[in-house]
């Protein structure tokens, strides 16, 4: 089943890519970008068991700090990887202070970030512009053109960040990281270094979204603090993550197209009530698949062995 599920994912890229008008194109840009997001955020929530908030901390933060260099005239290509590293380092930095927390110490301290960048950008409006927002350089090209650059390196994006999933899920860092996850004392009592394990999983949890945040900004050509530090950028990669399977390598890029899927079907159909509409058919699934959909293919495979 998964390797079914994730060859029509392809089919429906590559679709969308070649034959699909500016709504297709902008959806399968949207889908990478949440692929991107629920990733970098199964390795510290689903891997670690550290529930993190601050996915759209470092999204907004890359998206910022790509912006900011795009506007001095630096290449979109060369922004890009800096504005993750922007993220990276601060998530680095941060980490040291709030990964000695646990459980919901951790959750209010990762979400309190969201908060504390947003008012930053909000006052320093020399800068960034303040709530006034942020004017990008428009690419070159006809709407076509540009929604095939932006689809083509947000889903480059994507593939990177599973493929450095998949490094970490059968590397040492994973086998660190279920070790936390299960017992953090009693793997520090077997030698694992539990500090590093984790400041290296907050990193790999920001520098993607980072990356991912500076593709946005040239893809929508404006940003406002309202938009890329929306708490739900923080909120969404977590759902999509429990909706595919949590610690899962493929449940994230499950999770995020079941999530898209209901969103834009939900968002027609329900226009007026859709937060509600799509808030209930998540906690459904989430109720009846505990353990995401991903479990459905576990099951089987148990079955036939019986």
């Amino acid at each position: 089943m998964r390797t079914i599920v994730i060859l029509a994912i392809v089919a429906a890229f590559f679709t969308a890519l070649i034959f699909g008008g500016n709504y297709a194109l902008r959806l399968a840009t949207i889908f990478a970008m949440y692929a991107t997001l629920a990733l970098s955020w199964n390795i510290i929530g689903g891997l670690a068991g550290y529930p993190s908030f601050a996915t759209a901390a470092f999204f907004g933060l890359g998206t910022y700090a790509s912006a900011i260099l795009q506007s001095s005239g630096m290449p979109m290509l060369l922004a890009w990887p800096l504005g993750g590293l922007t993220a990276a380092v601060f998530a680095a930095v941060i980490g040291l202070a709030i990964l000695h927390l646990k459980g919901h110490y951790f959750a209010i301290a990762s979400l309190a970030l969201v908060e504390v960048l947003r008012e930053l950008v909000n006052i320093n409006d020399r800068l960034t512009g303040g709530g006034m927002g942020l004017n990008l350089p428009v690419t070159q090209g006809g709407v076509t053109q540009q929604a095939v650059y932006f689809l083509a390196a947000m889903l480059a994006l994507a593939v990177i960040t599973l493929l450095s999933a998949a490094a970490v899920h059968r590397g040492k860092l994973g086998f660190a990281l279920r070790c936390i996850q299960q017992n953090e004392d009693a793997a520090v009592m077997l030698g694992v270094n539990a500090r590093l394990y984790k400041a290296a999983a907050f990193t790999l949890s920001a520098v993607f979204p980072g990356m991912a945040g500076g593709i946005y900004a040239s893809w929508v050509h404006y940003i406002d603090p309202s938009d890329v530090f929306d708490i739900l950028l923080s909120v969404k990669p977590l759902v999509m993550v429990l909706v595919g399977g949590l610690g899962t390598l493929f449940g994230p890029v499950i999770g995020a197209a079941v999530f898209l899927a209901l969103e834009e079907a939900v968002w027609r159909s329900f226009l007026t009530v859709h937060a509600a509409v799509l808030g209930a058919l998540i906690v459904a699934l989430i109720l009846f698949l505990p353990h995401g959909l991903m479990s459905i293919n576990r099951r089987r495979l148990g079955a036939g062995r019986t």
